[in-house]
């Protein structure tokens, strides 16, 4: 941000022939970093929910608050040109379908702020990734290709997941956004390079499958 600046990272992308797909603001928050992306033009932003257990019976109720304590990034997210894509997580206010169901109902700008997909962790507490993804529908903002298993194994095309009936509930959807292949840990750049691709690759071929059924 300081180095480059906006119109920096712009030159750099278009040196490497890159887009951005998206910002993670999970260190350090969006208000930080509203001014940066709103001179870069805008963009998709992917930041948590609230950490912590939730008694089922104030799920709404902490929702609600949730939205009330974000009002003042909602409005400047309208200002920077930027969508505000809220991410599901272990032990997190928004994780359980319940948790889902009570977001889209109480979203007060969902032309603003919607939903990041993580089926991670939907698989670790064993809910539907493809209701889920019905839940959301026009609020699902940024969509994680990426399964509940170890290593190389949670992306795409390497674990035993298979990714054709999560792509169709997508297209049943509509959704028009990033099917983003990811996963946690490092690794050298050849071997990721080579599992992205596969990956890729592999996503391609479940895409067809799913608009063809």
């Amino acid at each position: 941000m300081q180095r480059l600046g906006p119109d920096g990272l712009k030159k750099v992308l278009a040196q490497h022939k890159l887009a951005l797909g998206s910002f993670s603001v999970y260190n350090a928050g969006f208000p930080r970093y509203a001014d940066f992306i709103g001179k870069f033009g805008g963009g998709m932003v992917v930041r948590e929910s609230a950490y912590g257990k939730i008694d089922p019976a104030e799920l709404r109720a902490r929702m609600k608050a949730f939205f009330e304590q974000l009002n003042p990034q909602i409005e400047q997210a309208g200002q920077a040109k930027a969508q505000l894509a809220i991410e599901n997580h272990g032990d997190a206010l928004l994780s359980t379908v319940d948790s889902f169901k009570a977001f889209v109902d109480l979203n007060p700008a969902p032309r603003v702020v919607g939903i990041a997909l993580a089926p991670y962790h939907l698989q670790a507490i064993k809910a539907s990734v493809e209701e889920v993804i019905a839940l959301c529908g026009a609020q699902l903002l940024f969509f994680y290709a990426w399964q509940n298993a170890p290593g190389f194994q949670q992306f795409p095309g390497h674990g035993t997941t298979d990714f054709t009936p999560w792509l169709k509930a997508l297209a049943k959807i509509g959704y028009a956004h990033y099917v983003n292949p990811f996963m946690h840990g490092h690794a050298p750049a050849e071997e990721m390079s080579a599992a992205v691709a596969k990956a890729r690759a592999y996503l391609k071929e479940c895409h067809g499958k799913a608009v063809s059924r």
